[in-house]
């Protein structure tokens, strides 16, 4: 089935469906993964956006349920050179193009994916729309102008849990007791909150590992209500969208600041420099892959890191002198890290729970476990 690709800036391509009829819209980025397909298609932090892989065969090992990082399919639509319709893995229990369309996500294939990946790189991530159903070029691109920009683009309401659960007693599928305060009483500590900003799995799984009971409650949680259970730790999760415009998020996150110890991943990163004072701005064409080098100027040592983001925080905005720079992108020189002693608190850009990626940063819960137990 012919589906056609139109970008804001003009550039329109043919390709065919593998999902079926369909359409979808949304901030078009690439992300440079040769593996790992299927965490990129349920990250959170996808919400809003149609991903096109730079690695031309996806599909070949198949899907399965342990691989999922949210509650389902998060991305608005897939691009990939050559769709493989016939898994062989030991691990596999369906197929891509059966998962897409089960939920309503459309997947084309035959597009020239090193073109789209060039124009973003020289142009920036546009706004664009792949489609079965409006073939007409000039259409839907005209369409695709028309979308609303990520800038200023509050997405976190969309892929936040409904109400406060343990994981994993009580899945993310919004049961469970709305009362923080019996909930809370209902573990032992080291107890910490993770915010949900639209958290990726593989982050509480990490802290399960460490011993560590992890409550996540909603976005718009109250500071005061956080502060009143006091935990041993705060997490603030990855998510989509434009940190500025995330307000309340900045807000509760400030109140929280210096009353227990604080770790900040993607999105939770920005929310912290935020709230330390600081400014944040998008990203040409933002940081998607499994593949980027990390230098650690606490360590010394380069690390490689899986990224999705598109906004950076400006360290030279942050007023307060006590924030220390512990790591910076080694591509483009943009910040990766940051940690305030005094505060007790600290975050990374990229996602050291990698899914998929490498795990040169799975010493950051380690460190915040550290922090916890001397808390």
């Amino acid at each position: 089935m012919k589906a056609l690709l139109g970008l804001e800036d003009g550039l329109v391509l043919w390709g065919r469906s593998f999902t079926g009829a369909g359409e979808s819209s949304g901030e078009v980025v690439f992300n440079t993964a040769m593996t790992g397909y299927q965490e990129v298609l349920t990250d959170p932090s996808y919400k809003g956006q149609i991903v096109t892989m730079t690695y031309p065969l996806m599909g070949n090992y198949g899907v399965n349920p342990e691989d999922i990082e949210s509650r389902g399919v998060q991305v608005e639509g897939f691009i990939v050179k050559e769709h493989h319709p016939y898994p062989s893995n030991w691990r596999a229990q369906g197929n891509l193009a059966d998962y897409l369309k089960g939920a309503g996500k459309l997947g084309v294939e035959g597009l020239d994916t090193r073109a789209i990946t060039k124009r973003l790189r020289e142009v920036g991530a546009m706004r664009g729309i792949i489609s079965t159903l409006d073939l007409d070029p000039a259409s839907l691109v005209r369409r695709a102008r028309e979308l609303p920009s990520m800038e200023g683009l509050d997405l976190v309401p969309l892929v936040t849990c409904d109400r406060p659960y343990w994981w994993p007693e009580v899945t993310a599928d919004g049961s469970g007791p709305e009362d923080l305060a019996a909930l809370w009483a209902q573990k032992r500590r080291p107890k910490v909150i993770l915010y949900d900003y639209g958290v990726k799995f593989n982050i509480i799984r990490n802290l399960k590992k460490r011993g560590l009971e992890v409550l996540v409650v909603p976005a718009t949680t109250p500071a005061a209500a956080v502060l009143a259970l006091a935990p041993d730790g705060l997490i603030l999760s990855n998510g989509p969208g434009d940190p500025a415009a995330v307000t309340y998020a900045v807000d509760n996150v400030r109140q929280c600041l210096g009353a227990q110890p604080i770790f900040g991943i993607c999105l939770g990163h920005q929310l912290l420099g935020l709230a330390l004072g600081g400014r944040t701005f998008k990203l040409k064409f933002g940081h998607r892959g499994a593949n980027q080098p990390v230098k650690n100027f606490v360590s010394g040592r380069v690390e490689i890191t899986s990224q999705n983001h598109g906004f950076a925080v400006d360290l030279a905005s942050i007023p307060d002198p006590a924030v220390e720079l512990t790591h910076v992108n080694l591509n483009d020189g943009t910040l990766e890290g940051l940690r305030h002693p005094g505060l007790r608190a600290f975050s990374v850009q990229y996602h050291p729970e990698a899914s998929p990626g490498p795990h040169d940063a799975d010493y950051l819960f380690d460190e915040f476990l550290s922090m916890v137990e001397k808390a």
